[in-house]
């Protein structure tokens, strides 16, 4: 299976991630936006940058009038906590950024140009200003890094767990809530998601034992938590926006080291390699015990970004209470 495409192609699609991505407890220290490891990324750094944005950026005005610039604050700690959960594990990978690469790409610099105040989904807008009020050469290393991590691994990466789904709402309570309701019974104990699973089963809901994926079959499956969560954890999640049903998994094998062996594999776009590569740094949040200042509210395991709220994440990563595995 051919991953690597040629050096032109490889810029012009990093390019377009960075025009097009959306790609607990507070911090101990006072006037910390949060605190990972040892390192403390201040409160004034990330108004540095909402200033900076504000003053350079029509579409940054037009979110500080509708007094939305909470979301810019959030995009931009998203952005500087996976700037250093990939500075992190690039150091312990040995992985250096291609510096060729990274001048290509700026030689045509992707955030160059303002974000459109019209005509652009408003979700992507606080990213797309993110990224431009940071240091172009620092935001386009983070990517080529994600993009090298996943490479690193893309055809050694497999995944087994146990699931089952939520497909409806019922009377006071939505699916997320059900979905999140079910994780935290089926992570009571190491027994509680086999019983959980064997029930649904029983009343007809869709559930699978022993599924294993390997990443090579399933890009966008190897970009989302399903591969991110170390064994012993327990997983909700809604696997796309078009569909309205939840999965809640508890993850038993994740193996990055086997080269995987298939009838059938699918290449990764470079959009994607850079999804998994991002994907692969979410242990490293836990083992740096990132702490989120809640002035600018909670970190989301599943999508890898600062939600407003616990209330408003987008699933959750439980530890199996008495699991032995890691």
């Amino acid at each position: 299976m051919r991953i690597m495409s040629r050096s032109r192609a490889v810029v012009a699609v990093l390019a377009g991630v960075l025009a097009l991505a959306g790609c607990g407890s507070g911090p101990r220290q006072v006037g910390a936006a949060f605190l990972i490891g040892n390192h403390e990324v201040t409160q004034d750094q990330v108004q540095a940058l909402i200033d900076k944005a504000v003053r350079e950026q029509p579409a940054a005005q037009q979110l500080a009038q509708q007094h939305k610039l909470d979301q810019l604050g959030r995009a931009i700690v998203s952005q500087l906590v996976v700037h250093e959960l990939v500075t992190t594990a690039a150091r312990h990978e040995g992985l250096t950024a291609d510096e060729n690469l990274v001048t290509q790409t700026l030689a045509q610099d992707p955030l160059a140009a303002p974000v459109p105040t019209t005509g652009v989904d408003p979700s992507q807008v606080p990213d797309q200003i993110a990224y431009r009020a940071r240091d172009h050469r620092e935001a386009v290393t983070d990517q080529v890094l994600m993009r090298d991590l996943a490479l690193k691994y893309f055809d050694k990466m497999s995944v087994t767990f146990d699931y089952t789904s939520v497909v409806s709402e019922r009377p006071g309570a939505t699916m997320r809530d059900q979905a999140l309701a079910k994780a935290e019974q089926m992570a009571a104990n190491p027994a509680a998601a086999a019983q959980v699973i064997q029930a649904d089963t029983a009343a007809g809901a869709e559930t699978s034992v022993g599924e294993r994926v390997p990443a090579v079959q399933a890009p966008d499956l190897a970009a989302t938590v399903v591969f991110g969560a170390l064994p012993g954890s327990v997983i909700a999640f809604q696997p796309s926006s078009q569909q309205a049903a939840w999965i809640v998994a508890v993850i038993r094998q994740r193996d990055l080291n086997t080269r995987q062996s298939v009838d059938q594999t699918t290449e990764p776009t470079a959009s994607q390699l850079v999804a998994i590569g991002q994907r692969l740094l979410e242990p490293y949040a836990d083992v740096a015990g990132l702490k989120i200042n809640p002035r600018y509210g909670v970190w989301d395991p599943v999508a890898m970004t600062v939600a407003p709220s616990a209330a408003e994440t987008t699933g959750a990563v439980i530890s199996v209470k008495g699991s032995t595995q890691p």
